[in-house]
């Protein structure tokens, strides 16, 4: 089980470089960024995030597990990435758990085409199935080394990574 000393966490400028090489791509994102921040996401944030403030998570976990189901990355932050942020990401790793069973990712369930007389095409489709569901189960999930606070101090005023940014809210510090 998944702890808070066993999240693994990025720091800014990986998550940087996964952003705009996924922007240069122009494919669909691979990657997403949530932001669990409440009333203090004002003031800027990474381009792109979802912003699902920690008091409205428990409610919405499951429909974030199957909103980012086929991302192969999600990083989750807050502020400063100590408690929000990892809070946030062990929910969503325990949710994801749920809601994907591993046995049903990794093709355990080999006779249900046995069982139901399963023609050429139902095994195809079943296999197929089975992929989609094996790569769901292998996302990677982060915590953004430092938080916001930290992405700022770096990317603040880069428009290709950061929107909305306040410069007067961060001049005294977080």
């Amino acid at each position: 089980m998944p702890s808070v000393a066993t999240l693994q966490r990025l720091p800014a400028d990986e998550v940087a470089k996964l952003l705009l090489a996924e922007q240069e791509a122009a494919t669909d994102p691979t990657i997403a960024v949530v932001d669990v921040r409440d009333d203090d996401r004002i003031g800027g944030h990474i381009k792109g995030s979802i912003s699902a403030p920690s008091g409205t998570l428990d409610a919405r976990m499951p429909t974030l597990v199957r909103q980012l189901a086929g991302k192969k990355t999600v990083v989750f932050h807050c502020a400063l990435s100590q408690q929000r942020g990892p809070g946030a990401a062990l929910r969503y790793i325990r949710e994801r758990e749920r809601m994907f069973p591993r046995s049903h990712h990794t093709g355990k369930d080999k006779g249900k085409e046995e069982e139901t007389g399963g023609g050429e095409g139902e095994k195809k489709g079943e296999e197929k199935q089975g992929k989609e569901e094996e790569v769901e189960h292998e996302q990677k999930v982060y915590v953004l080394d430092r938080g916001f606070v930290g992405w700022q101090e770096v990317y603040a005023d880069d428009e290709r990574l950061t929107e909305g940014y306040r410069k007067e809210l961060w001049e005294n510090g977080y």
